[in-house]
């Protein structure tokens, strides 16, 4: 069993860190197997070595998230964690990052993990950006605030959404109400998140105006899309005609974020996801970027997070198994 005594300057950043009711460190105590007792302006860690050592390093990075006005919560404390036990806590400072977008209620947009970090760099920095990852690593929701800060500085005019509605395929026909009716399901996550940024009633108005534009990817075919941020959404069900075609729209002054997650393709078997190969085709062209975000960078319930690694394992023990169960081929080696 070994202690060690933390010494606190300022008693308000402690209890962001600790939370309500405690939360916070009770997490902290929960995910180390530690101790930790609040004595007036010190901090008392108890348990194994190792363990302790862990809990202080997390305890002074979220220290330092605190002092520079970050918020502490739960998701702060397990990445913090998770940074400490890979031993990059010397990286913690660089989670205190720039605001991307304020959102119509007042809430600061930031990257909340390095890996998101990375992700918004890579937008701001190149003309094509591809953030390929799981769900809940924020790929949609910091690309559309990204798109809103480029529109409110004047560095783009219109900002324009699609996705492919792949699941609708012939079956439109039989839905009711006109196409964009019938297609406005697939389009829904791209709304919330406008909405989310610019409040119902400004989004309506620039909609009118044409300065937003959220439609199905069969309508950006034959266009040049100048000026304009461009977001094309769930691009694993892309077929390869469809991305290519989506590529060439770009015009002078725009900017294009491709967002997508590979284990999620809906296409028929026999169909390549257009993202797959562009990220292949893609790879070393200047001025494009491919990021991959990780089961750590989700900033969902943290079931997400373990839903996303379980079956990460689970595909990697299957391929291992069907390349472990292959027959031998005619001309292999013995």
């Amino acid at each position: 069993m070994t202690e060690q005594i933390m010494s606190i300057d300022r008693m308000e950043n402690i209890i962001n860190v600790f939370g309500s009711f405690d939360e916070n460190l009770r997490l902290i105590e929960a995910e180390l197997g530690v101790r930790v007792t609040d004595r007036e302006s010190e901090l008392k860690i108890s348990g194994e070595a190792e363990s302790v050592m862990y809990a202080q390093r997390a305890i002074e990075g979220l220290m330092r998230l605190a002092a520079k006005g970050e918020n502490i919560d739960e998701q702060n404390v397990r990445y913090i964690l998770a940074l400490v036990k890979a031993g990059q806590d010397d990286k913690i400072g660089e989670l205190s990052r720039d605001v991307i977008c304020v959102t119509a209620k007042g809430k600061p947009i930031k990257a909340k993990t390095l890996g998101q970090k990375k992700y918004v760099d890579a937008i701001l920095k190149n003309t094509v950006t591809l953030g390929i990852g799981p769900a809940g690593t924020g790929k949609t929701y910091l690309a559309v605030a990204a798109a809103v800060a480029a529109f409110r500085a004047k560095t783009v005019n219109r900002i324009i959404l699609t996705r492919p509605a792949v699941e609708a395929g012939e079956r439109l026909g039989f839905l009711p109400g006109d196409l964009q009716s019938k297609v406005d399901p697939y389009l829904r996550p791209l709304y919330d998140a406008l909405f989310d940024m610019l409040g119902a009633e400004t989004y309506q108005k620039y909609l009118e105006r044409g300065d937003i534009e959220v439609a199905p990817l069969a309508y950006m075919r034959g266009r040049t899309l100048d000026d304009s941020f461009i977001i094309l959404d769930e691009a694993q069900n892309t077929s390869r005609e469809q991305m290519k075609m989506f590529l060439t729209r770009l015009g002078f002054g725009s900017k294009i974020v491709i967002t997508g997650d590979e284990t999620q393709i809906d296409l028929p078997a026999d169909k390549v996801s257009g993202l797959r190969e562009a990220v292949r085709v893609l790879d070393g062209v200047e001025d494009i970027a491919i990021m991959r975000l990780s089961s750590a960078d989700v900033v969902r319930h943290v079931l997400v997070q373990r839903i996303v690694e379980a079956y990460d394992r689970y595909e990697r023990s299957r391929q291992s198994g069907n390349n472990t169960n292959r027959q031998p081929r005619k001309g292999d080696r013995k």
